[in-house]
């Protein structure tokens, strides 16, 4: 389209050459941070996935962050760690990725699906309190696009009902809620390093968390249940022994992911900045179109711009989404 004039209407396109959906951003520093494991001597559990959870945790602000594989391997230690288990039910959003309803379903729970907010697209607190039964056992908010949920009274209504509260932020890295980092105020809270996000580590995720109880959980579950701290085995025969304590998983992180996370995590702020100045240039164009509605932002919050959603104003745009998508690729 040109100023003004939406492509469905004859407006030619603002570029020659096709917008992808997202892409990740490496740079020199990136490649040796990598270079360097692969000439050290670990190249997984070591030492560099200890410094990339460390600054994590302290970039958010929250006293514990445990990496994972993915998002997804993420999200479903959590639900372990919130001791999710058959039968019962946890409440979630549907405007979100297939991955904040199935580790529900990995635990043998039950997804039930909220309203959202029509301005924000994020959960409506209202139609959480709607969906809580004598089974309800947690609540999954997903801090879609990056614009943060309504924490506070999403924190009451778990608290009136003892629900435990599992943040899916893969879009929010670096978004903040009443001026406090996502990631520092939830009971715990998941971020995602696919290549399409803020940050990337090829693949991987985090959780954050300040319950120390949750902390080890999430710790054990990642490498196959297995315990080696001293004071929390069954017995003891030596520096040597280990336990294996319940059925966990190979979720782990390598030491090649977390040197280029942690190298880009260094620019993060950066990247968020950039993400925001072409949102200035999205709401200035396209509030000048009738037809499209921009998105809404709280005043308590700061969105960090994973994804830029805009709304067809269907009773002037008398066109479908497949047509929208189909003009966006002329």
């Amino acid at each position: 389209m040109v100023r003004g004039i939406l492509g469905m209407h004859g407006g030619k396109p603002v570029r020659e050459t096709y917008l992808p959906y997202g892409q990740q951003q490496i740079d020199e520093y990136d490649i040796q941070a990598v270079v360097d494991v692969l000439k050290g001597d670990f190249l997984t559990t070591g030492p560099m996935v200890q410094q990339f959870e460390e600054a994590i945790a302290k970039y958010v602000g929250a006293k514990y962050a445990v990496s994972f594989s993915n998002g997804t391997a993420a999200l479903h230690a959590a639900c372990y760690a919130a001791g999710i288990t058959e039968g019962d039910e946890v409440i979630t959003t549907p405007m979100t990725f297939v991955a904040s309803a199935n580790c529900i379903l990995y635990q043998g729970g039950k997804p039930v699906f909220a309203d959202i907010d029509n301005g924000t697209y994020n959960i409506s607190p209202k139609s959480i309190e709607e969906k809580i039964t004598n089974k309800t056992k947690a609540i999954i908010p997903v801090h879609f696009t990056g614009q943060p949920v309504e924490l506070e009274e999403i924190q009451k209504i778990a608290k009136e009902n003892n629900l435990i509260i599992i943040e899916d932020a893969a879009h929010a890295l670096g978004a903040t809620y009443k001026n406090k980092k996502i990631g520092s105020i939830g009971d715990m809270t998941m971020f995602s390093f696919h290549p399409v996000k803020h940050i990337t580590t090829g693949e991987g995720g985090v959780i954050t968390t300040n319950n120390p109880l949750f902390y080890e959980k999430l710790f054990q579950f990642r490498t196959h249940g297995i315990e080696k701290n001293p004071r929390n085995l069954l017995e003891n025969h030596g520096p040597w022994y280990y336990e294996m304590q319940f059925l966990g998983y190979n979720y782990r992180i390598t030491d090649i992911q977390a040197a280029l996370g942690l190298s880009q995590l260094n620019k993060l702020d950066s990247f968020i900045k950039i993400r925001k100045k072409y949102v200035d240039i999205y709401n200035k164009e396209f509030s000048c179109l009738s037809e499209i509605i921009i998105p809404k932002q709280l005043p308590q919050t700061d969105s960090s711009w994973h994804l830029y959603i805009i709304r067809l104003n269907t009773k002037l745009l008398k066109c479908n989404r497949k047509e929208v998508y189909e003009a966006l690729q002329r």
